[in-house]
């Protein structure tokens, strides 16, 4: 079953809209804990640590499926038994309702979930994949579609290792000390030395050419 739907804009990681959470069996806790993984997998894909177009990314016994086009990611959490296939095809429907809007009002928004116009959206189309066995979706099960074997899968645990270690090493490039000369004393005035050094070795050489210069007019002409 499709437990929670949210769509956001790739370029800021904004979240522009979410559909309805299914809170039958689960309480809010739920509902809050994988929101924010939800969210934190917008982050990822909005820099750049998740590239691929769509991916299924396993979270206990649940997978979010995720669907990147245009610069806007359509993100679905689902039972991990849920066909994977009617997955997609739910965010494809997304996909295709959301871009009828124009692009100038969504480059508007800039409040977290406050497109509510397409959370309606989000709700009537869920509820055409809630039952897997109707004839529309066992013949969406039951089609041969090529680009099914390409889907990237991966384990939420290792997307937040590996967000962990970033942030580990980010922290220890910035408070790492700054190499000091052995010469100069600083890194500063190293700067400053490179810079001006040619420069001043340039004008003593002009000025000991123009003295030499001088000297020997004027030896020739006693």
């Amino acid at each position: 079953m499709v437990k929670l739907t949210i769509v956001g804009r790739v370029r800021d990681g904004l979240a522009l809209a979410e559909g309805p959470r299914y809170l039958n069996q689960e309480n809010e806790n739920f509902s809050s804990f994988y929101k924010q993984q939800a969210e934190f997998i917008l982050k990822e894909i909005s820099i750049g640590a998740l590239a691929p177009p769509k991916m299924i990314i396993r979270a206990d016994h649940h997978s979010f499926h995720y669907l990147m086009e245009n610069g806007i990611c359509f993100i679905t959490l689902c039972d991990s038994s849920y066909p994977k296939k009617l997955a997609f095809h739910f965010l494809q429907d997304l996909q295709e309702q959301f871009h009828k809007f124009d692009n100038s009002l969504i480059d508007k928004i800039t409040r977290p979930y406050s497109f509510v116009k397409f959370e309606s959206i989000i709700g009537n189309i869920r509820k055409l994949y809630i039952d897997t066995r109707t004839q529309a979706n066992l013949s969406k099960l039951n089609a041969k579609r090529q680009q099914d074997l390409d889907i990237v899968i991966e384990d939420m645990s290792q997307i937040v290792e590996r967000r962990r270690n970033s942030e580990i090493y980010e922290r220890m490039l910035m408070s790492s000390p700054e190499p000091v000369s052995s010469i100069w004393g600083s890194r500063r005035l190293e700067v400053i030395a490179l810079k001006w050094t040619p420069i001043t070795i340039i004008v003593f050489v002009a000025a000991v050419l123009i003295l030499a210069s001088l000297v020997l007019s004027d030896t020739l002409l006693t």
